[in-house]
């Protein structure tokens, strides 16, 4: 009895699957992924269209109503001027979930163009800018918060500028240890018999095959700098008044908890971690699929 063969051009397809469709593989199987991913795509579909299913304005003030506890009208009662907390935690999440992603985005970029040049010169340029880079990471974000502030104001752009700026160091230390073991490998010598320019050599030869860390990279400082954001956002350095952001609603209302009034801030600070906790197990989703 002859044994069934396989054709192939089945095989082939089998041994040569996609490394990107492998990743998607194995982030669709990954639970941490799926439940981190659908904790963050609920806050920004709140982000996207909560105003549509709000109940009440989040800006609007009802002093006859103010420090109601959580009820029937007001899920989650109202603060100390009376607005409806429900609503600006759902309306809330738009600021975070705008200036985080974009000084997530502007870490990444530039983290990784200082990640290229020093793993691929390395020598006196590697030293000068890891130096640099290192005094820069040892400043405290606030600090970099406040010289910033006074310089350029208080703004949501000088919120993603400080912590752009802040992360880049950290995931451009991630990019040149990747780079340093990508330089010693045979296309990047060949690429430098053909004669290419070192900007070629890194952004077209050698940045593709360092994206797995990068991305693990991003997803990681995704979640701190949503914590990043609301921190600045209760010292008063981050996203002002009248927005419904999280932190700055913690801030506006956190004295209240020694009269009682806790959900003024509780569901402010769970709508925080629960973000925080989405972004980080979607986290762990990716560097596991790029890890399998």
């Amino acid at each position: 009895m002859s044994a069934v063969q396989t054709s192939p051009a089945r095989q082939d397809d089998t041994r040569q699957r996609s490394p990107l469709v492998e990743v998607l593989s194995s982030l669709l199987r990954s639970r941490t992924f799926l439940v981190g991913m659908t904790i963050v795509l609920f806050w920004v579909a709140c982000a996207l269209f909560g105003e549509h299913f709000a109940p009440y304005d989040p800006l609007a003030d009802d002093i006859i109503n103010a420090l109601a506890p959580p009820s029937a009208e007001h899920w989650f009662g109202t603060d100390q001027i009376g607005r409806d907390v429900f609503s600006r935690v759902i309306v809330g999440s738009r600021d975070i979930l705008t200036v985080a992603p974009l000084a997530t985005l502007l870490a990444t970029v530039a983290g990784t163009a200082l990640g290229l040049l020093t793993g691929y010169f390395r020598g006196l340029v590697d030293d000068v800018v890891s130096r640099i880079l290192e005094a820069f990471m040892a400043i405290p974000v606030v600090i970099v918060a406040l010289l910033a502030i006074v310089a350029l104001g208080t703004s949501k752009t000088t919120v993603i500028i400080v912590i752009g700026l802040s992360f880049a160091p950290i995931i451009a230390r991630t990019v040149r240890s990747a780079v340093l073991a990508e330089r010693e490998l045979d296309y990047v010598a060949a690429a430098q018999l053909r004669h290419e320019s070192a900007l070629h050599t890194m952004f077209v030869e050698i940045l593709p095959n360092v994206i797995p860390p990068i991305l693990v990279e991003t997803t990681v400082r995704l979640g701190y700098a949503i914590f990043a954001v609301a921190t600045l956002s209760f010292m008063g350095f981050g996203i002002q008044p009248p927005s419904p952001d999280w932190g700055l609603s913690i801030s506006s209302n956190y004295g209240m908890i020694g009269g009682g009034f806790w959900w003024t801030v509780l569901f402010d600070a769970l709508a925080i971690a629960s973000l925080v906790i989405g972004v980080n197990l979607a986290a762990d989703g990716v560097h596991g699929a790029f890890n399998d």
